[in-house]
């Protein structure tokens, strides 16, 4: 099923792990939907987003990783963010 959400973004790479989904697009930008447990969608909260939702303060991004209940993401300048259980 299309993803409303992202219409309008050119979504370049995506990532699913057993819960949680991210998108990144053409600008930097990392979108996540999903169960927030442990807080692996990155938005400061555990909450569950149905729809993507930008991760804000997350730029420059070129390359995302998930898995079940963590997310990576490498920045343009070789910066390797990580967010979820284990953090």
């Amino acid at each position: 099923k299309k993803i409303e959400a992202l219409a309008g973004q050119r979504v370049i790479a995506a990532s699913a792990g057993t819960k949680h989904s991210l998108a990144l697009t053409a600008d930097g930008a990392v979108w996540s939907f999903g169960d927030g447990g442990y807080g692996k969608l990155g938005h400061g909260n555990e909450q569950r987003q149905l729809m993507p939702k930008k991760i804000e303060g997350l730029l420059q991004v070129v390359a995302v990783s998930v898995q079940a209940h963590h997310t990576v993401a490498i920045a343009a300048d070789g910066a390797v963010f990580a967010w979820g259980k284990g953090e």
